[in-house]
Formats: structure tokens, C-alpha cells, sequence
């Protein structure tokens, strides 16, 4: 079974297609949502993505152990391989595994010296990631050093860097002015919301500088945060 096969369920396909070649190397993107939509869901979901296109990723926790983290990790790839009926699964998976570096820390513990200092070890290692997932770090409360450090981190890396910001709001309107005040810092901003029939709505709120977004949307399974199988 073909990777891209795998890799068809991941929302960034369909919302590539409407974002200006998705995130980008070098480039912040934040992922908006209430308590328990499923940001650590989605995260994963993108971290699995650029797996399976044989990536690098950190993945570093300020929520959760690394057992929960790799039990997420687990849930995803196990409903793909499902889905498409892939007979190398225990391959694929020892292969994201090896692939794949998780990081945790305490909450309102990580700064950006320590996640230089993360980042610095897995380059040590030789596992330059080409990706970097920070769960549990609130992006609509850093400060604008804090946002500047991490863009210049990424763009270092050539690599893109997912963070997650937290919503109050079931539908937010549009960026939020916490997030929207960092302007070109931010390239993609995306918010999961409450959908029809129990699907979680994956919609975007900012694409570079596209001023014209409102069709950028899909709906995802709730449990998994993959694309809903037709």
C-alpha cells in the first residue's frame, strides 16, 4: 500500500488545496480550539502526516506523558492502517516510531532556551526535524520575543512548527487579536469547531496573506481528527 494512500485521510490535503502550498518550511502555524475538541488529536494527526512522507518530528508535551502522547500517536496510525487496509503496518510503524522524538516537560515549564536546547540534541543525534509539534503551550499568551523566537527557530530549522492556542468561543469569527497582533509571525491559523451529526469542523481563519478564506473548511472525525471516510 502506497504511502500517499495513507497520507489521503490527513485534512492538510484538502485544505492545501485552498492554502498557499499548506504551512511551509520556516513557518509558525497555530491550531484553535476549545478544551477537548481535539488539538492533541489534530497535532498528531499533522506530525503523522510528515511522517509518513519521511520526515522528522519533535513533538514536544507540556500536557501529557509520553505514554499518552505515544497512545495518540498509536490511535491515528492504527485507524489509517485500518482504512486502507495496509498489509506492512508493523513496518510503517516501527519506521515513524524511529522517526519520531517526544519531548516532556512540565507545564509553564518550557522556554525558548530550553527548546533550543531540545532541538539542539536531536540535531546532535542526527534527527534534524523537519517538523516540530508544541502541545500544551498556550500561543495566545507569549509574549511577542517569545513568537519572534520560535519564527526565527523555524526558519534556522527549515522546518515547519505547529503550536496550539486555546479558545473560550464554540465558532470563533475570525483570528483572534492575540494571535492576529503577532501579523507576519503567524502564516496559517486553523480552528476545530463543533459540526454536524458529531464531526468536528476543521475551518481556517488565516492563510498567509490570502484575504479570502471562508471556503477553507472540512469536516473531520471526531475521535481520530482524520478526514471522514465517504
Amino acid at each position: 500500500m502506497y504511502r500517499k494512500f495513507l497520507n489521503a485521510r490527513s485534512p492538510l490535503r484538502l485544505l492545501e488545496k485552498g492554502l498557499h502550498g499548506g504551512l511551509g518550511a520556516g513557518n509558525l502555524g497555530v491550531i484553535l480550539a476549545g478544551h477537548g475538541v481535539g488539538k492533541t488529536s489534530f497535532l498528531v494527526g499533522v506530525a503523522l502526516d510528515e511522517l509518513l512522507r519521511s520526515g522528522r518530528v519533535l513533538h514536544v508535551s507540556l500536557s501529557h506523558p509520553v505514554a499518552h502522547v505515544r497512545a495518540h500517536y498509536d490511535t491515528v496510525f492504527e485507524e489509517l492502517a485500518a482504512s486502507t487496509h495496509l498489509e506492512d503496518e508493523g513496518l510503517i510503524h516501527a519506521e515513524i516510531d524511529r522517526r519520531r522524538s517526544i519531548r516532556v516537560y512540565p507545564p509553564d515549564s518550557l522556554s525558548i532556551d530550553k527548546l533550543r536546547d531540545a532541538v539542539k540534541l536531536e540535531m546532535e543525534a542526527g534527527a534534524k526535524p523537519s517538523l516540530v509539534i508544541i502541545e500544551g503551550f498556550d500561543f495566545a499568551a507569549l509574549p511577542r520575543t517569545d513568537v519572534e523566537a520560535l519564527k526565527s527557530l523555524a526558519q534556522e530549522l527549515d522546518a515547519e512548527m505547529w503550536l496550539e492556542a486555546a479558545s473560550d468561543r464554540e465558532r470563533e469569527i475570525g483570528v483572534p487579536a492575540s494571535i492576529d497582533a503577532m501579523g507576519a509571525l503567524v502564516s496559517v491559523v486553523l480552528a476545530l469547531e463543533p459540526g454536524n451529526k458529531g464531526a468536528v469542523r476543521l475551518r481556517a481563519l488565516k492563510d498567509h496573506d490570502n484575504p479570502d478564506v471562508k471556503d477553507l473548511h472540512v469536516a473531520l472525525d471526531p475521535r481520530t481528527l482524520l478526514l471522514v471516510r465517504n
